[in-house]
């Protein structure tokens, strides 16, 4: 009889299997809304559309990286979208000039600089990474300025081969997985299975604690923040592919996106705890979402105010189930 009161109720198990899987809290939701989609028009559920949603969740997936990462330490990385915006311009500025190869490695520059300013300004002058980047944001917003009137004679080129990775198909697939699926199996194995991985969640559960540890946590941040612009100048990269057109404000609007798909995949804000599978999910989940509305035809405000409360209620859901004991 006490054997069997004590045995959990099928309602119990499947909570705690929740709470120790999260994900699948988020594959259940992602479900819910293509199921929604597909009651409010039938068929547009299909191979092309399960593409295209694939093709625009990808660089968002790799923006929100850049969050995951440094929300594990407890901090944010603000100037992402900017650092994608400069890569973008400066690649298909530079392709007429200086060919491919040359005018990649350049556009990658500027986001090694942001980088490691931003590093410093983390780890070495100790500003929070909030006002660190947003600062460095607002500069480099400024520099691409000045250099987009150097330029603007020579005119713009997206390279045939950015063009090819983000809008072209293989076997009804984009091939910006054959980048995604590397970066993702890396960065997930790097977060749980490397020294620089748990690091970064030890300095966000307890950073005096890691200090004590012998951790220099000077050189963590530098190596994260550098890490975070170099994922948000590819993703900007690619994304100049699929858009096929830069500008000054090319991957502006995907920056507040990349912080939700981190938070509602899982991530927390306070550092110590998250996952880049959750983020993936996430992204997906807001491209979905995007979708949605936009066949509901919502006006901007109601969609805004729609967003937003998905947004809180998933990262409520979230929470209170990795949060009960």
């Amino acid at each position: 009889m006490s054997m069997a009161a004590d045995q959990p109720s099928p309602a119990a198990r499947i909570g705690r299997f929740l709470r120790d899987n999260p994900v699948v809290t988020l594959l259940i939701l992602l479900a819910l809304l293509v199921l929604l989609l597909q009651v409010l028009r039938p068929g547009i559920v299909n191979e092309r559309w399960i593409g295209n949603t694939v093709k625009f969740a990808i660089p968002l997936a790799m923006l929100a990286a850049c969050q995951t990462l440094t929300m594990l330490t407890g901090g944010i990385d603000l100037s992402a979208s900017v650092v994608a915006t400069i890569a973008a311009f400066v690649v298909a500025t530079q392709e007429p000039q200086v060919g491919t190869g040359l005018a990649i490695v350049l556009s990658l520059l500027p986001a090694v600089l942001i980088g490691l300013v931003n590093g410093f300004g983390v780890g070495i002058c100790r500003v929070h990474p909030l006002i660190m980047t947003l600062g460095t944001g607002l500069i480099g917003t400024g520099c691409l300025q000045v250099y987009q009137r150097g330029v603007i004679a020579t005119g713009s080129v997206v390279p045939a081969s950015l063009e090819w990775l983000g809008t072209g198909r293989t076997w009804g697939m984009p091939n910006a997985l054959v980048l995604f699926v590397p970066f993702a199996v890396i960065l997930l194995l790097a977060q749980r299975r490397t020294g620089f991985g748990r690091l970064l969640y030890a300095i966000g559960a307890n950073e005096n604690a890691a200090r004590l540890s012998g951790v220099r946590a000077w050189q963590v941040y530098f190596g994260l923040y550098v890490l975070s612009a170099l994922i948000a100048g590819v993703a900007g990269l690619l994304y100049v592919g699929l858009i096929k057109a830069p500008s000054l404000s090319l991957a502006e609007p995907l920056l507040l996106p990349s912080v939700a798909a981190a938070v509602i995949g899982g991530t927390s804000i306070f550092g110590g705890r998250g996952s880049y599978s959750g983020t993936i999910v996430g992204a997906l989940i807001l491209t979905v979402l995007n979708t949605l509305l936009t066949l509901l035809q919502m006006p901007e405000g109601a969609r805004r105010i729609i967003f937003g409360g998905i947004i809180l209620a998933v990262t409520a859901l979230y929470a209170r189930l990795t949060d009960q004991g």
